[in-house]
Parts: structure tokens; C-alpha cells; sequence
């Protein structure tokens, strides 16, 4: 940081000089660090896959959480500060809930996106708070078909077909560009999730530290079980 700058670095509510707000980028840094997660859609549905990047053996895999359902038509995984990411995911639960009881019907997955990033884009707004350090990527299937989003600490969202965050996104990404095309089956979307995750983590994934979720037309929110998760790993990229 330039010694002229260090004033703007202070509040999360001051602009600098170019029109950057440096706490709002330092949110994006803490998501550039956090595990790899990927998400792509297929013919009915979406496929989301994360790296849990378990850093010691002693830790047991499964108290480790990345994805997350939170409806039953949608499930999110999550990248940079998974403490972050649970506050937005239990305001999101509850919002799906109150549409669900005043419309009686499922909240549609981009209104569910825009409230999050809604309630993300106050915490860049007001002083005595801080950005999340989080990245979502929102997987979902209503009346318009499967849908995947990605929200920004900044409260910005986009909807991808397919797309990645975390510190492998970039070769992630570079997979998807070359590989993915459209209407691909599901079993097909996953070896490539995988593979994609396998190029974003340089070839370190553990099928172990891996978790896959699926939700589709007709097909509620769901992970894989742990057994069904390293076969498909174990198709994909081979291992032990």
C-alpha cells in the first residue's frame, strides 16, 4: 500500500482518489485464499463440487463444511471465511422460508441471490462494520430452469454456466472455457467438475477432502454421500 493511500485504508466507507474501496478489496483477497469450489450446470440441473483442503489428518473430513442446502431446490458451496458465509446462509434460509409461508410457493433461486447480495452490499455502505469475506456459489432449479450464481463481497452477482472461486479459480476457469459445452448429463458434468477442481488445486485433490452436491429438475437438493464422491473422484482423475 502507497503511504498516500493509507488514509482511504482505514474505513470501509471512504473512497480513495481512483474510486476503490481497499476493505471491500481485502474481502476479495480473503476469497482468492479460501478453498476451491467449482459449480456448472447441466441438462436438468447443477453441480457443485469444493475442495475441502484438509490441512492435517487428524481432522475429521466431515466436520468440515462447504456446501450448504437451503432450500429444498437450493444449495450453495463457499469459498474465503466459512464462518462469514453461515451468517448469509441462515439469513438466506429464513428468507426462502418467509416466501415459501407468505406465497406459498418456492422462492425463485435469482430473488434468493439478490436479497443475500442485498444484505452483502450494506456492510460496504456503513461505518463500524466490515465486508464479508465470503464468495457464494448458488446452485439452484425453479420454473426457469437450473440456475448458478456467483455473489461478490461487494454484493455484486453473475450467473454462470459454469464457474469456480477460490484460490484455484483461475485454472478452474481455463478448464471451463476449453471443456464445457452445453447439455451435458450429469454423471458428465461431474467428471468435469472434478477434473476442473483437480487443475485449480494443482493436481492435489484428496478424494477424501472432496464434496459434491446436486439439485435438478425434479431432484431435490442433495451431497453425495462419501462413498459415491470418491468414485466419481477415482473415475475422474484416478488415485487411490
Amino acid at each position: 500500500m502507497q503511504p498516500a493511500n493509507m488514509a482511504y485504508d482505514r474505513a470501509i466507507t471512504v473512497f480513495s482518489p481512483d474510486g476503490r474501496l481497499f476493505q471491500v478489496e481485502y474481502a476479495r483477497e480473503a476469497v482468492k485464499r479460501g478453498t476451491t469450489t467449482v459449480g456448472l450446470k447441466y441438462k436438468d440441473g447443477v453441480v457443485l463440487i469444493v475442495d475441502k483442503r484438509i490441512t492435517s489428518h487428524l481432522i475429521e473430513p466431515g466436520s468440515i463444511e462447504k456446501i450448504f442446502a437451503i432450500d429444498k431446490h437450493i444449495g450453495c458451496a463457499t469459498s474465503g471465511l466459512v464462518a462469514d458465509a453461515r451468517a448469509l446462509i441462515d439469513r438466506a434460509r429464513v428468507d426462502a422460508q418467509i416466501n415459501e409461508i407468505t406465497y406459498n410457493e418456492r422462492i425463485q433461486v435469482k430473488t434468493l441471490v439478490k436479497n443475500i447480495c442485498d444484505f452483502k452490499q450494506t456492510y460496504t455502505q456503513y461505518g463500524g462494520v466490515r465486508p464479508f469475506g465470503t464468495a457464494l456459489l448458488v446452485a439452484g432449479h425453479d420454473n426457469t430452469g437450473a440456475r448458478l450464481f456467483a455473489t461478490d463481497p461487494s454484493g455484486a452477482l453473475m450467473e454462470y454456466k459454469a464457474s469456480s472461486e477460490g484460490a484455484g479459480r483461475n485454472g478452474a476457469m481455463s478448464y471451463f472455457e476449453e471443456k464445457y459445452k452445453l447439455g451435458i448429463s450429469m454423471e458428465e458434468a461431474v467428471d468435469m467438475g472434478i477434473k476442473a477442481l483437480h487443475k485449480g488445486t494443482e493436481g492435489k485433490l484428496n478424494p477424501t477432502a472432496t464434496e459434491i452436491g446436486i439439485v435438478g429438475k425434479d431432484v431435490d437438493f442433495y451431497i453425495l454421500p462419501e462413498n459415491e464422491t470418491k468414485e466419481f473422484v477415482k473415475k475422474a482423475i484416478g488415485g487411490n
